[in-house]
């Protein structure tokens, strides 16, 4: 019986747009109500960045988009104190294009690109294992508007101030792109 009425708490949860963040159990309602790893091994919990605009982006050191971590950190410097917030969530799931360590990572993208954006710790972005985060990003129940599998590295979520997802940018939209910078400065304009 008291799993018939967990079950009834879980699917209403779910129906209502939240999503459990499985290292502490409780009830999320977006993308900014989970603890991840950060790159360097501790927690970050992604409630810090409440009030600000994030980007959220699949990242990967071997991939032909590799090199938009250029316009990434470019887009950072210009709008870090406007409020946007980029976040860099290496996975391995499109053509092994991220086999290494946290440690690798994190050594490639600051030498190699200048990265001062958060880095978090690399994660399963689809299928078997997916991470809550990404769960919570391309799951029908919980995004609807952005719902579907990551198609491959450098795919980029936009959250507004509030903590809501308000776009969904495919791997060719270039950070320095007119769609994706119009995006950003329209969401960053709103106080």
């Amino acid at each position: 019986m008291r799993f018939l009425a967990l079950a009834s708490v879980l699917a209403f949860a779910l129906a209502a747009g939240h999503a459990a963040d499985t290292k502490g159990g409780k009830a999320v309602s977006g993308p900014l109500g989970f603890t991840m790893k950060g790159i360097d091994g501790k927690d970050v919990d992604l409630a810090q960045y409440k009030g600000k605009v994030v980007l959220f982006v699949n990242v990967a050191s071997k991939c032909g988009y590799t090199k938009q971590y250029t316009g990434l950190q470019a887009l950072y410097k210009k709008h870090e104190a406007d409020g946007l917030v980029i976040i860099g969530v290496p996975a391995n799931e499109f053509g092994s294009q991220e086999p290494g360590t946290d440690e690798e990572i994190q050594k490639f993208c600051s030498s190699k690109y200048s990265v001062t954006f958060p880095m978090l710790s690399k994660v399963v972005v689809k299928g078997d294992g997916i991470c809550p985060l990404y769960k919570f990003l391309t799951s029908k129940d919980t995004n609807s508007k952005f719902a579907g599998d990551i198609k491959w590295n450098f795919e980029k979520f936009l959250v507004n101030r509030k903590g809501e997802v308000v776009g969904r940018y495919e791997s060719k939209v270039a950070p320095e792109s007119e769609t994706l910078a119009k995006a950003i400065e329209a969401e960053l304009a709103k106080k």
